[in-house]
């Protein structure tokens, strides 16, 4: 319809543009001169046999004025993949807002991602120091005397410590996906309401992750228990299953908990969508 936000799926990122209701798309084309420009195509050229889809807003300005802020722009070439793409321009016709929710999720994604690497990578350094003179780093003495210096700043031992190594990146991950599935007044009440139950459940994943690392670790090995021979046994039993010992195992501890707030947010989120649309 007239003034529609739409895009098409190009695999690895989407393609948006303003529908002129006549039959023809402004939106950013690639032209021989310049990376990007501009201009009013025909559907056939914007969607290059591609499903076209159409983003709905809870708020949005009139079609006339979302079409006359698309013509405004005609022939401008200032494109920028983050700063000024399809999205920023489509969403801006749309609202009055210069904003692209793939540029900002990648950077969710991303700094996600960092934080989750660099707080395990901090922590286990932190163990790592501690480590006796003349014990290796990856040797059980060594991970063990490193879980439990980790675990002491909690009140705890080597248990308490791979809890706080799947905790501290799980919590990176979990403001990450806040960001990914954050509100947005311009969206539907549907939209919101599935990115609200998608954080929750993001926080549930969290610790869900954690505490079954933590229980993982202790009923895995061949010696069942939180005891040093327990949780050696389970963190080589969990690290077999890749191929590698107790070291596989602690990095395995560290990224189930992540995995699981991600996944069980996103997982939950496209699940409440999906029934919203039935």
């Amino acid at each position: 319809m007239k003034g529609d936000h739409i895009y098409v799926d190009c695999g690895t990122y989407s393609h948006h543009g303003i529908d002129c209701g006549d039959g023809t798309v402004i939106h950013y084309t690639k032209r021989e001169e310049h990376k990007g420009i501009i201009a009013s195509t025909s559907w056939t050229s914007f969607t290059s046999g591609r499903s076209l889809k159409v983003i709905d807003y809870g708020r949005c300005d009139a079609p006339d004025i979302v079409i006359q802020r698309a013509k405004s722009r005609l022939g401008e070439n200032a494109y920028n993949l983050f700063s000024n793409n399809c999205e920023h321009f489509a969403r801006w016709c749309k609202t009055g807002i210069h904003m692209s929710e793939q540029v900002e999720r990648a950077g969710a994604y991303a700094g996600g991602a960092a934080g989750s690497t660099g707080t395990a990578t901090a922590i286990a350094a932190a163990g790592a120091a501690a480590v006796p003179a003349g014990v290796a780093i990856t040797s059980g003495a060594g991970i063990m005397s490193g879980l439990a210096t980790v675990g002491a700043a909690v009140g705890g031992g080597a248990l308490a410590g791979i809890g706080v190594i799947g905790a501290a990146p799980a919590v990176a991950a979990k403001m990450a996906m806040d960001q990914v599935l954050k509100d947005d007044e311009y969206l539907t009440d549907e939209e919101r309401q599935a990115r609200e139950i998608g954080r929750n459940a993001t926080t549930v994943g969290a610790i869900a992750g954690t505490a079954g690392v933590v229980g993982t670790v202790a009923a895995a090995g061949s010696v069942a228990g939180v005891s040093a021979a327990g949780i050696t046994s389970g963190l080589a039993a969990i690290g077999g299953v890749v191929g590698g010992g107790m070291a596989a195992g602690v990095v395995i501890a560290a990224a189930a908990p992540v995995a699981a707030a991600a996944g069980l947010g996103l997982g939950v989120y496209h699940l409440c969508k999906w029934l919203s649309e039935e």
